[in-house]
């Protein structure tokens, strides 16, 4: 079973700006509250990493694979987190009109060992998605 935590929120820029937000890694500083120290490269199996900080859980290191991207609508990065444990990290852009858009970013977990996960932070997890959220429509929205 696939379990899905996203925070969806509406930007007032166009999708152009806010996927060089998400494609300028070394730039995740200064927007996101959660991913830090970002290096890598996007490219179909490229590897990303970064730091996570999550109020409420232990600080991580974290080594993702690019599993798909799209540029101007989506990053999906990978993570095997353990036997029966599986997460995508994803950022998602869905331009409705030109400079009117919908940005999502969340987590699906998978594996049995992803359900208890889900099932224990979950509302860490959705805090931690509306607050990357709200970071990246001031940032983009400032231009």
């Amino acid at each position: 079973m696939n379990l899905r935590i996203q925070s969806r929120i509406g930007v007032q820029a166009p999708s152009a700006r806010i996927w060089s937000l998400i494609e300028d890694l070394s730039g995740w500083d200064r927007w996101n509250p959660i991913e830090t120290g970002v290096s890598g490269t996007i490219a179909f199996g490229g590897q990303i990493a970064l730091t996570e900080r999550v109020e409420g859980l232990p600080e991580r290191q974290i080594q993702y694979r690019v599993a798909e991207w799209q540029p101007l609508t989506q990053l999906v990065l990978a993570e095997k987190r353990g036997w029966q444990f599986n997460a995508l990290r994803f950022y998602e852009i869905d331009e409705l009109e030109p400079g009117n858009c919908i940005v999502a970013n969340g987590l699906i977990l998978s594996g049995f060992r992803g359900e208890g996960f889900h099932d224990k932070n979950r509302r860490v997890i959705r805090n931690a998605c509306d607050r990357v959220s709200e970071a990246i429509k001031r940032v983009a929205e400032a231009g």
